[in-house]
């Protein structure tokens, strides 16, 4: 089967290549699909880049949908032919999405129903159910108002629009080129963090009141809003990233005489059950009929190198998808 891979870290032009693999053998509890499409992630990115592994190659890319082609031992038999999309495909394991199949355990092939496109689908694994996570943790605060930072991204696109189909009031942070796109997800209001103080203007937006809550992708820069008043008293920030992963200084008495709530998640390890209610939440948000997915660059499987560098650049204006 032809793959891409990398026995090396370094700039996506240099490392990346095409060979041809044998095509996996579904063991025990596992699925074969033939990939369709291959989501391609800033995490595919970074890990390509400079994150250490521990095989002599890697397959990159976690996020992909496709069709079940065989199953393996004590797999139920009906399932091949179905329409499925995939989660943690190359997490803590050596072959990804980007090759013409993958073998992986049967519950991380989920059905997809038919009204779904396979481009759609490589959307779901890390955005959108790092999305549902967020806003199922966000069910679980008293909240009518929340910020989401980097609403323009593919997971905060996501979360504008399930947090306002709750009834939540919605700030968004984006850059003024990409406030519509936020606006049109559901948000009542766009804070272009590049030039204006996001605490003030959140005070200026809530008429002082600040936001309950905060669902985040930089902890490094948010962090700061443990101290303002834009956040308000026994508020929650739900963390799922952070650009800088060292060490990040918290005021803790703004913590504790604010009491506040930090709850972080990687969506790699979600535990079962949380994982299966983010699922479940993401179905339900893609069978409204309301549900809309950004496909900034849908890309032939040769093109994985162009696909790459546009994520890294952060210049695509929505998800990247090789068609496998």
């Amino acid at each position: 089967m032809k793959t891409l891979l990398y026995s090396r870290n370094g700039r996506a032009d240099a490392v990346l290549e095409f060979r041809d693999k044998p095509k996996p053998v579904p063991q025990d509890g596992e699925v074969l699909v033939k990939l369709e499409t291959s989501g391609v992630n800033p995490s595919d990115v970074k890990s390509r880049a400079g994150r250490p592994f521990a095989f002599d190659f890697v397959v990159p890319h976690s996020d992909g949908a496709g069709i079940i082609e065989a199953v393996g031992p004590n797999v139920d038999g009906a399932r091949v032919g179905e329409r499925v999309w995939i989660w943690n495909g190359q997490w803590q394991r050596q072959y990804g999405t980007a090759a013409e199949f993958i073998a992986v355990p049967s519950a991380q092939a989920v059905h997809l129903d038919d009204a779904v496109d396979f481009e759609t689908a490589a959307c779901f694994g890390i955005p959108g159910v790092t999305a549902a996570h967020a806003v199922n943790l966000l069910a679980t605060t008293k909240c009518e108002r929340v910020l989401v930072t980097g609403a323009a991204s593919s997971v905060g696109h996501y979360v504008v629009q399930m947090a306002s189909m709750e009834g939540k009031q919605v700030i968004g942070t984006a850059s003024e080129a990409k406030a519509d796109t936020v606006l049109e997800a559901g948000a009542s209001s766009v804070i272009d963090y590049r030039k204006e103080d996001v605490g003030e203007k959140i005070l200026e937006l809530t008429d002082g009141a600040g936001v309950d809550a905060v669902i985040d992708m930089d902890f490094y820069s948010t962090s700061r809003l443990v101290s303002s008043s834009g956040l308000r008293s026994h508020g929650t920030i739900i963390c799922y990233g952070s650009n800088d992963m060292g060490e990040i200084p918290v005021a803790f008495r703004d913590l504790l005489f604010k009491s506040l709530t930090l709850k972080f998640f990687l969506v790699y390890e979600l535990l079962e059950h949380e994982r299966s209610a983010a699922v479940e939440r993401l179905g339900a948000f893609m069978q409204s009929g309301k549900a809309k997915t950004r496909i900034s660059h849908v890309l032939p499987f040769e093109e994985a190198v162009k696909a790459h560098e546009l994520v890294e650049s952060g210049n695509a204006n929505g998800n990247v998808v090789l068609k496998v």
